[in-house]
């Protein structure tokens, strides 16, 4: 229920943004005349279908997009029709019969009571058009859908959201009705404004026609509503925009998987997560060794079942490893936090797994290519990982834990209970206390052992959350944010993309032709680049090669890094995107500041997902 109020919030907020400017002359068209035959049928209308494709287009793959995008023209077509019966009602009889029927119907040329059909069918052909700028909101619900499959709760939300901005829509032609009214009976504009709203639509349908809605629109609308979506977020239970790096209070850092991967019940702890911890702090600061408490007993561990394939490991069952300190690590290959994170837990394995320990990693993917079971078989044995690790694939596991993040790690006890969890990087050491607590309650301690000994070099070196200024960034459309190419991201198709020269903190843009997907964007070219302005010691970029390996070339501040080259290029700045994976592009060797970053490919047929920071 949080969601769906949310999500309808979401949408009453499209009316400050300027992406609703291209549809809002078909609405005030109908304004002064019936609301409940004109107005509210094609408010209606509209949002069903906004709903309708909205939902096929985060599910039904290309084939969806490719009839979303003949039904958009169709609604053009019809509305440009609609548009010139208003500006010339003369126009109305050169037509043939049927046609005139359904003008007069649409455009009201005989001031006849307007048709509830016709006013629906206005509405459909607008909900086609409409493309609201996808802020945190919108694209919570749309990364969820993509994420958890088809289900009604989807279709729910997307239509919870239309029916906001219905709202709001209806609220303002409501009030646009009554002032319409008075300047046709007071000044005898009648004629002056229906054709004024035929000039109107017709400016509408250009301005769609043209790209302008999903182009400068979203530029505009960037800032205009997403400061006031992200603070609804936070105060109607804490959910975050997919997949987003949260810093916490304790300096954790982590990635939030869309709440739809939990199978909707992300907003609150599930079977699992029901015990005393989940009413403190999920992140602990890292702190000398102590003594812990009697630990609270959170829920029943659930079953492993799910997974599409194990490495290092059988499938491993809850019932087999009764009798076995258990951690789960919920972790994906390409995620930094992870990465940072692995270390530990690979210490805690070696050093306790003789006495009883079992670690599991759960591999829960983020990107289309960690689904490859290749990708996590050859990312895992560079990573050096011994331990069982499940491929999740379908987020059945995460799903059954009603998990939220990545790196996220629970903690089993003999008897099969979860007694603790941790979210995100940190609280090593307490980690560690209940890994020995859990070891001694069961009598699997042979002997006092020290604590584990942890070496992280390379990407997995601990990060100064202090000197991190920038977040992670999505390239792909569904969840970019920040970015300042002029025309805004062009989606699903390649475009010619300038890059400004003066990038603030935090601001990004493309060079050169690129096509825009989802989850990530492609480069079509020879020499397309992308330029990023950041604050971090590290600078990450996760790549993807299309086939034969992709030759780049790394610029900081205009000039080759040098000594502060990433491990993934030299110091000339050239590197090769060779695998599915996380490329370190820059690590600073002195003192951490803010600088612009450029990365430019010298071959086309490379997938850039997104930037993370360290």
């Amino acid at each position: 229920m949080t969601l769906a109020f949310l999500a309808y919030l979401g949408g009453v907020l499209t009316i400050l943004s300027p992406c609703i400017l291209p549809v809002l002359p078909f609405v005030f068209a109908r304004a002064g005349q019936p609301f409940w035959r004109a107005t509210a049928p094609m408010l209606g209308g509209m949002a069903l279908a906004f709903a309708g494709i909205a939902t096929l287009a985060a599910l039904g793959g290309g084939w969806a997009v490719a009839a979303n995008q003949w039904a958009r023209w169709a609604a053009l077509a019809l509305l440009a029709a609609f548009g010139l019966m208003l500006l010339l009602p003369g126009l109305a009889d050169r037509l043939t019969r049927p046609v005139v029927a359904l003008g007069n119907r649409l455009s009201e040329g005989a001031e006849a009571q307007p048709s509830v059909a016709g006013s629906a069918l206005l509405g459909v052909a607008t909900g086609l058009l409409w493309a609201p700028c996808a802020g945190p909101i919108l694209g919570l619900i749309l990364t969820g859908a993509a994420l958890n499959g088809a289900s009604l709760a989807t279709s729910a939300l997307l239509l919870a959201y239309a029916l906001g901005a219905a709202t709001a829509l209806g609220v303002a032609v409501f009030a646009g009705g009554r002032v319409f009214a008075l300047l046709k009976r007071g000044l005898g504009w009648g004629e002056g404004l229906r054709r004024g709203l035929g000039a109107a639509v017709l400016v509408g349908v250009g301005a769609i026609a043209l790209g302008l809605d999903t182009g400068v629109l979203t530029k505009l609308s960037t800032a205009s509503t997403n400061r006031l979506e992200a603070g609804l977020i936070d105060r109607l239970g804490g959910a975050k925009t997919a997949s987003v790096v949260m810093p916490e209070a304790d300096g954790a850092m982590m990635m939030q998987g869309a709440p739809a991967m939990t199978g909707g019940a992300a907003m609150t702890g599930g079977p699992a997560m029901t015990g005393p911890a989940m009413t403190g702090p999920a992140m602990l600061a890292a702190g000398p060794a102590m003594t812990t408490p009697a630990l609270p007993v959170e829920g029943r561990m659930p079953p492993l079942t799910g997974a599409v394939q194990w490495l290092n490991s059988a499938p491993l069952t809850a019932e087999e490893l009764r009798g076995k300190v258990v951690l789960i690590d919920f972790w994906t290959y390409s995620c930094i936090n992870c990465l940072r994170a692995l270390p530990h837990v690979k210490a805690w394995a070696e050093a306790y797994g003789p006495q009883g320990l079992v670690v599991i990693g759960v591999h829960a993917p983020e990107f289309a290519f960690e689904k490859d079971p290749g990708n996590v078989k050859r990312a895992t044995e560079d990573l050096g990982l011994s331990y069982p690790v499940a491929l999740d694939n379908d987020y059945a596991i995460w799903r059954a834990f009603q998990n939220r993040y990545w790196p996220a790690h629970y903690f089993v006890d003999a008897e099969g209970r979860i007694r603790h969890h941790h979210f995100g990087e940190g609280g090593y050491e307490e980690s560690e206390q209940v890994i020995r607590q859990l070891l001694a309650e069961a009598g699997l301690s042979k002997v006092a052992l020290p604590p584990a000994e942890v070496t992280a070099t390379g990407v997995s070196e601990a990060a100064d959350m202090a000197d991190v200024l920038s977040p992670e960034t999505y390239l792909g459309h569904a969840r970019a944010a920040n970015n300042v190419n002029a025309e805004g991201l062009v989606a699903d198709e390649v475009h010619d993309y300038a890059a400004p020269d003066d990038l603030r903190l935090n601001e990004w843009a493309f060079d050169g032709g690129w096509s825009v997907g989802a989850e990530a964007a492609r480069s079509a070219r020879a020499q397309d680049a992308i330029r990023f302005r950041f604050h971090a010691r590290d600078l990450h970029l996760v790549l993807s090669p299309e086939a034969a390996p992709v030759p780049f070339t790394v610029m900081i501040d205009g000039a080759p890094p040098g000594a502060d080259a990433g491990l993934d290029v030299d110091a000339a700045g050239n590197g090769s995107v060779t695998e599915d994976r996380l490329y370190q592009l820059y690590r600073a060797k002195g003192a951490v500041g803010e600088h612009a970053f450029e990365i430019r490919f010298h071959a086309p047929g490379v997938e850039a997902f997104a930037f993370t920071f360290g």
